[in-house]
């Protein structure tokens, strides 16, 4: 679509939804390809959502194997919906109707890439610790939504506004694919290291078998980017719903502990083991989990494979993208990858790691 047609179905869309004399305000720009307007008119706001259709790679088609899934991208190997909107209204409307605070969409033109969505504030969990809210309680009540979500039941199709959109799971291809990009990229562009084609078939040997560890819960809807950042402290609202959600397209159906790693061993801010410690203990009550030990390990190895990918991510988005600050950012990364590897259910990973990028460990002392 020419950006003159984009230009006017928004406008239209605008119109229709009562918005079309609303102010603008353009939100920074962040590591994804879409992009935000705060609209004010009078005492109201709303939030403007401009994912062109195009400027990623595609999605993951449902029944693709990983070769057809490979020769479409990496979207589709580590089954990211990309600009699809079909996956963030879907599943904002299911969120939506157990009770949690997803935005709700106001109006939508699916076809130009655009979404009007309801304002949840600015009161993001990193703006608002420590000097508005205690960082203890906000915590707790951003792994009680987590648990909450895990024991909701959500469908495998969601729809909203005429669309459609299949949640799939979060299977061994795609952890596959994000781990891989500390190889192709951290260990590449930031260590400097070269590795063989036998050293390669070796690493994805290692995730395999530690894959495994992740069968031993059942599966629930995982966020995947849920962090301090992405959470709004909404105190008005009851329980879970106090905890606004807005990074939530790419959901798939996971093993629990993941949006927990993605919460505790976040990158951008650092939550120590002194309250991370009870906030595992509360999530595996919470969610009504059994064995304790195989979900310690299942925890350590998607914190080593949600680390290893961040790591490569930030490299990526410094060298190819020319967003430098990410690299600030690498240091802490590299402290949550090697607390990871020091699970004995990583053994084998720690001594591969060892071996072929020894300067990630110099890089968690920096």
């Amino acid at each position: 679509m020419q950006a003159s047609d984009r230009e006017a179905a928004l406008a239209a869309m605008l119109s229709a939804a009562g918005w079309g004399g609303a102010g603008r305000e353009d939100f920074p720009g962040d590591a994804s390809t879409r992009r935000y307007a705060r609209l004010r008119q009078a005492s109201e706001t709303a939030i403007l959502m401009d994912a062109p259709a195009g400027a990623e790679a595609p999605a993951c088609p449902p029944e693709a194997d990983e070769q057809a899934r490979a020769a479409l991208g990496y979207n589709a190997l580590a089954r990211l919906a990309g600009p699809n909107l079909a996956a963030f209204v879907g599943l904002s409307a299911a969120l939506t109707a157990r009770g949690f605070s997803a935005p709700r969409v106001l109006a939508a033109e699916m076809t130009a890439g655009y979404l009007l969505i309801e304002d949840l504030g600015d009161d993001l969990f990193a703006r608002v610790i420590p000097e508005r809210a205690h960082e203890g309680a906000l915590y707790a009540a951003a792994v009680d939504a987590l648990a909450a979500i895990y024991r909701s039941s959500f469908p495998d199709t969601v729809e909203a506004f005429g669309a459609a959109w299949r949640v799939l799971d979060y299977d061994a291809a795609a952890l596959q694919a994000e781990a891989d990009l500390f190889l192709d990229w951290y260990a590449d562009k930031r260590a400097g290291a070269e590795i063989p084609a036998a050293a390669r078939a070796e690493w994805r040997v290692i995730w395999a078998e530690a894959f495994k560890a992740l069968s031993a819960h059942a599966p629930g809807l995982a966020l995947r980017d849920y962090h301090a950042e992405n959470l709004i402290w909404m105190p008005q609202r009851d329980g879970p719903a106090k905890v606004g959600l807005l990074d939530f397209q790419d959901a798939l159906f996971a093993h629990p502990a993941y949006d927990l790693v993605s919460l505790i061993e976040d990158a951008r801010r650092d939550v120590g083991p002194m309250l991370a410690i009870p906030l595992v203990e509360r999530f595996f009550a919470a969610a009504g989990l059994r064995d304790a030990m195989a979900f310690d390990a299942a925890y350590a190895v998607l914190g080593a494979q949600r680390n290893a990918k961040i790591l490569g991510i930030f490299v990526r988005l410094a060298h190819r993208d020319g967003k430098r600050r990410y690299l600030d950012l690498l240091q802490r990364v590299a402290r949550h990858f090697i607390h990871d590897l020091s699970h004995p259910a990583l053994a084998a990973l720690r001594g591969w790691v060892k071996i072929h990028v020894p300067s990630v460990f110099e890089e968690a002392r920096r």
